[in-house]
């Protein structure tokens, strides 16, 4: 298994094994409140799935560049919401 494969694998497990929905842990992650993840929190989110912090930083960096299509290089809980159905979907 590659290491795209690897973390996409770890985030889903963290997202259905603790949360109720992937609304839940948005807001879980969402320290500030502000009804975005920044790219801490999305290094937060990555930490709590065991990922490595050597891939921490470039991980999160790549995800908001992937789904951030309102360009405030944050993820709102709508992005949030499609980057776990596509997560899904690939697994």
């Amino acid at each position: 298994m590659g290491a795209k494969e690897d973390i996409l694998k770890k985030i889903s497990f963290l997202i259905t094994s603790k949360f109720q929905n992937p609304a839940e842990a948005f807001l879980f992650f969402d320290k500030d409140k502000d009804g975005k993840l920044n790219k801490d929190e999305v290094k937060d989110l990555l930490k709590d799935a065991d990922i490595s912090s050597f891939f921490r930083g470039i991980v999160a960096g790549e995800l908001i560049k992937g789904y951030d299509k309102s360009g405030d290089e944050c993820i709102n809980l709508d992005e949030f919401k499609v980057a776990i159905a596509e997560l899904e979907r690939d697994l």
